[in-house]
């Protein structure tokens, strides 16, 4: 949820409008029909700097346990548009996570994330060309609402930290109905790509300033709207989305005892018009066939036997799964006792996995659905979570004792959940052991199904950061399992 919530945000940025200072527009958020939050947008001029503030808070419902996201926003600009500083604001549930940036004349960001009242310090380079929320403005002021219209631009989005190319085509003005308030706006579509992730893309509704007076979008298979209000509806009382059931593909055919299976093969057919992603790992193969259908091989790589650890190479992708990152805090003091009391005295790297694996399935002693996204410092001094919460650790552990680590999300078959049966949201981890990516499910062993295995399918993997997951909105929801095959192990 923590990860749909950010993309959401950033296509509600899609169009700044030209607001006045300190004026706010209020917007109702809707998803699947029903009413689960509200977004404020606030922009304000003083003197040569122009503060745009973008606000998202959302409150669904998971297993009955409600769950309030919310992500703040915050940039400083010159009035021409040059970025100046930003700042993120997340909580995620009973978490909070702060992210934010100066922007030297050089080019050169000096960043700080801040949680559980550390800090860490970090720089990055701007991204060329891109642009915030007032240079998003003047850039689309100055391009204007010509209908057959299409141009490319690059927004820097704080919460994620990474510049999206956007695609937008200009459509035909139309009358739009704002909650019972029929209104002429031109359709503006916006095309998030991403190299590797496939599309997500919003629909917008703007007036001649440039005011987005409505959104709507598809987000890991979730239709999400927003649209202009006032104030007192905008912050007035949420309907109870229960989340759990849009998260969850329907299976051809039961699964029995998928443990068992040395193999599943998928065949993956598209819901829609829009192209999905899925990518081939150690763990997957994918082969787009000539009608659209993806062939989805899944054989889990065996645990192998040995490999040498810490990691001692120079390849660079090795190196950065082996880094510390914001949500996988390798080098803190907690997460390296806590890796050296999982390892204990294993010598090799597969071994010492294998214990990392184990440990966390039994470390996370209160399994609920209440915390919308935690980092693994977070999730070290709570010990609570669902199965993003047993990934991160799992990974950071990892990385602690110097195996090479990463964060998965997908989906992963089960035969009963709160009455699902099929395959829903997931998430587990794999590290790098002897050659190969070796999967390693801590949720899926500490209840009881035996950690990973041929019925998970893996949509992105990466350091556990949301612009790493933007396959799971890109790819969720627009596929269908046609058929499968169950290859048993000899």
């Amino acid at each position: 949820m923590r990860r749909v919530l950010s993309i959401i945000v950033l296509l509600a940025a899609g169009y700044a409008p030209a607001w006045a200072e300190q004026e706010a527009e209020y917007l109702a958020v809707f998803m699947q029909g029903k009413k689960v939050g509200h977004a404020i947008h606030v922009r304000a001029v003083e003197g040569d700097e122009v503060t745009t503030s973008e606000e998202v808070s959302i409150t669904i419902s998971r297993l009955g346990i409600p769950i309030t996201v919310r992500m703040t926003e915050t940039s400083v600009e010159t009035t021409t548009g040059r970025p100046l500083r930003f700042e993120s604001v997340q909580f995620l549930g009973a978490m909070k996570m702060t992210v934010s940036g100066t922007v030297r004349d050089d080019g050169v960001v000096e960043v700080t994330n801040s949680s559980m009242g550390m800090q860490q310090k970090s720089t990055m380079d701007w991204p060329e060309g891109a642009v915030m929320a007032e240079g998003l403005r003047r850039m689309t002021l100055e391009k204007g609402l010509t209908p057959g219209a299409e141009y490319r631009m690059r927004i820097f989005n704080a919460g994620i930290m990474q510049a999206i190319d956007v695609v937008v085509s200009i459509g035909a003005k139309q009358e739009v109905d704002l909650l019972g308030r029929v209104v002429k706006l031109t359709e503006v579509t916006s095309t998030l790509v991403m190299p590797g992730a496939g599309r997500v893309s919003s629909t917008s509704y703007v007036d001649d300033d440039m005011r987005a007076l409505k959104s709507n979008m598809l987000i890991a298979g979730i239709d999400v709207e927003m649209i202009s209000c006032a104030r007192q509806f905008a912050l007035g009382d949420n309907d109870v989305l229960e989340l759990i059931g849009a998260m969850f593909i329907d299976s051809p055919a039961p699964l029995r005892d998928p443990r068992s299976a040395s193999a599943i093969t998928y065949w993956l057919g598209p819901t829609d018009a829009e192209e999905f992603t899925i990518p081939t790992m150690d763990n997957q193969q994918a082969e787009r066939l000539d009608d659209g259908t993806i062939k989805l091989v899944v054989r889990p790589v065996p645990s192998p036997a040995g490999g040498t650890f810490p990691y001692e190479g120079d390849d660079r992708a090795l190196l950065e799964a082996v880094a510390p990152t914001r949500f996988l805090q390798s080098d803190r003091k907690e997460i390296i006792e806590l890796a050296r009391k999982a390892v204990g005295d294993a010598r090799d790297a597969a071994e010492a996995a294998r214990r990392i694996e184990t440990f966390v399935a039994d470390y996370i002693d209160d399994k609920n659905l209440s915390v919308g996204y935690a980092s693994a410092a977070e999730v070290a001094a709570s010990r609570q979570g669902d199965c993003t919460e047993f990934a991160v650790l799992t990974a950071a552990l990892c990385r602690a004792v110097g195996i090479p680590a990463q964060v998965v999300v997908g989906v992963a078959y089960v035969d009963d959940f709160a009455g699902h049966q099929g395959f829903g949201g997931h998430a587990w981890a794999q590290a790098y052991i002897a050659g190969r990516w070796v999967g390693l499910d801590a949720a899926f062993k500490s209840g009881g199904r035996g950690g990973y295995g041929p019925s998970h399918i893996a949509l992105a993997a990466g350091n556990g950061d949301p612009a790493e997951f933007f396959n799971i909105a890109g790819a969720l929801g627009r596929f269908k399992i046609e058929r499968l095959e169950v290859e048993q192990r000899r």
